[in-house]
């Protein structure tokens, strides 16, 4: 008997129906002899026609009174799955996360998990109780609801994951586990059996959308081993899934590179003829801070006559405020030639845990791309990742002869 953590996402439970058959589920997993918390997320769309609301009243509601009306939607779900499970014959009870209680600090609509009390949960977990626990939200020390922002309820199973000493938190989504590409792209892609959580993370700040960053990012933290499932797999006969585990565990898949991830929300930003003197590059990406602009990847030319090109990229949704920040405010301070800008860049990324023992990864990716005529603009890398700018346009075939470059279609020996 183990106590697993099951997290149900949005369009897991995004009809009765549907929570019916989750409910058919855990009393699977229960009728094995498991202890069981679940937490799922608001039926699908319920949390953005809740804020729909908010917004229809005011263009800018109080954080702290959004938090209150976006709670909601994960308080109806544990409800309807707790009714769903008796109707399975099991033993139910719903908690929200003040009443269990998740302690947050009070950034209201972004909070962090402070503590968790988990004296509750346990002494219904003894007493053969199927937990069922509101996803994405919290209290504050002033007793005040938070969320934890978009995909909070990944978050949320991780940390309850960690706090129960879990033998295993397990994510259902719409797709049974994490690929070496996004399947809509390469028909070839191969579901991966076993990545890292360094690979997961990557994956996940590259584009990938199975898992939410911060869930990882909490997972790898406290060693809370995850498994990414699909819920539309038969009840009686579940998909393994993918399982997210350290580098160090035996059973790894010994590929050199697991996938290739890509994001199309990216513009990159070229602030031309820039006096090269030390302090340039926080005279430039200063006020880019200050106006709350992430910076992703950042390139410095080699000076020529004493001037130097100065190249970073931004999320696409960011683009137009940079550019403002930078034409307004920057320009002229820092005597720079020139501001351009494009709008229509993506980053392709190579990822692996294999780079760290394996050279040649970055020249074949280069040699790969030139092949097809793809003009690399800018070059990041990491351990375990390359990461490359180039023209929109040319995103799926990147992602297609890259994977095969590779051979992710190719199961490992």
């Amino acid at each position: 008997m183990a106590l697993i953590v099951q997290k149900y996402g949005g369009t897991s439970v995004g009809t009765t129906e549907r929570i019916k058959e989750c409910a058919r589920r855990i009393a699977r997993w229960k009728s094995l002899g498991h202890q069981l918390v679940v937490v799922p997320s608001a039926m699908s769309g319920e949390t953005n026609r809740l804020l729909g609301l908010a917004q229809e009243i005011s263009p800018n509601p109080a954080p702290r009174e959004l938090d209150v009306v976006a709670a909601t939607g994960e308080q109806v779900t544990i409800g309807l799955l707790s009714i769903a499970l008796m109707e399975q014959g099991l033993k139910a009870k719903s908690y929200t996360g003040g009443q269990v209680k998740i302690l947050t600090d009070s950034a209201h609509t972004k909070a962090r998990i402070l503590n968790i009390q988990d004296a509750n949960l346990r002494a219904d977990l003894d007493a053969g109780y199927v937990v069922v626990v509101a996803g994405f939200q919290g209290v504050d020390e002033q007793g005040d609801i938070t969320t934890l922002g978009r995909g909070g309820s990944d978050t949320s199973a991780v940390a309850l994951a960690a706090a129960l000493k879990a033998h295993e938190c397990q994510i259902y989504t719409d797709v049974d586990g994490v690929y070496t590409a996004d399947p809509r792209l390469v028909p070839e892609a191969r579901r991966l059996k076993t990545v890292t959580f360094e690979e997961m993370l990557e994956m996940a700040s590259l584009g990938s959308k199975v898992l939410q960053i911060r869930s990882v990012e909490f997972a790898g933290k406290y060693k809370v081993r995850l498994r990414v499932l699909s819920s539309f797999d038969d009840v009686d006969n579940p998909g393994a899934g993918t399982l997210i585990t350290f580098e160090e565990d035996d059973h790894m898949e010994e590929a050199i590179i697991s996938g290739i991830a890509f994001t199309r929300d990216e513009a990159k930003i070229t602030v031309m003829g820039v006096p090269d003197r030390p302090g340039i590059a926080y005279a430039i990406l200063g006020p880019i801070g200050d106006a709350n602009i992430e910076v992703d990847m950042i390139i410095q030319n080699t000076s020529v006559d004493g001037l130097t090109d100065f190249s970073f990229t931004v999320q696409r949704s960011e683009y137009k405020k940079a550019m403002d920040v930078l034409s307004h405010k920057v320009k002229t301070h820092i005597e720079a030639k020139e501001v351009r800008g494009d709008d229509r860049i993506c980053k392709v990324s190579v990822v692996g845990v294999g780079m760290r023992s394996h050279a040649g990864i970055a020249s074949k990716a280069f040699r790969t791309l030139a092949e097809e005529g793809i003009n690399i603009q800018m070059i990041s890398t990491s351990e375990i990742k390359i990461s490359i700018v180039i023209d929109e346009k040319y995103l799926e075939l990147a992602v297609r002869v890259l994977h095969k470059a590779f051979e992710l279609d190719v199961e490992p020996a």
